[in-house]
């Protein structure tokens, strides 16, 4: 899918730019960052995947926030922010966004992932990354 298809099929659409959204977006970032911490420590592979995903989900969903965008899918984002963020955001944070979101969707549903004690460790490093780079792009804007 390509991003203007996203806004004709309705899955992202304009609003108004609110900073206060996008500021509970992060801090909720941050909370879900916590609870994936802690689902390492119990060695809940699968739960830290899905936390560190979704704390990279709400600062991803921070920035549509500042940019007066909502959304209503999860690739759709994705591609937002490739297109729009690219210059402010490594490459491989996006990369990485994506693929946890892949990820996150296998281990809710799918019957044969199990994630590794590797997989959570990384998709924490990159969701506090992740976290500190969107902190900085909305306190510099």
């Amino acid at each position: 899918m390509r991003l203007e298809e996203c806004f004709e099929r309705r899955l992202l659409r304009k609003i108004m730019a609110d900073r206060e959204k996008a500021m509970r977006s992060i801090k909720m970032a941050e909370n879900k960052l916590k609870l994936a911490k802690q689902a390492l420590l119990k060695e809940f592979y699968d739960a830290c995947i899905i936390y560190a995903y979704t704390s990279m989900f709400h600062s991803a969903r921070a920035l549509l926030y500042k940019d007066g965008i909502q959304e209503k899918s999860h690739a759709c984002v994705v591609l937002y922010l490739k297109e729009k963020y690219s210059s402010l955001i490594p490459f491989y944070l996006l990369q990485s966004l994506d693929a946890f979101r892949k990820e996150r969707h296998e281990a809710l549903y799918g019957l044969e992932y199990e994630a590794s004690l590797r997989d959570a460790e990384i998709a924490i490093k990159d969701a506090e990354e992740f976290i500190k780079i969107v902190r900085e792009v909305l306190n510099a804007g």
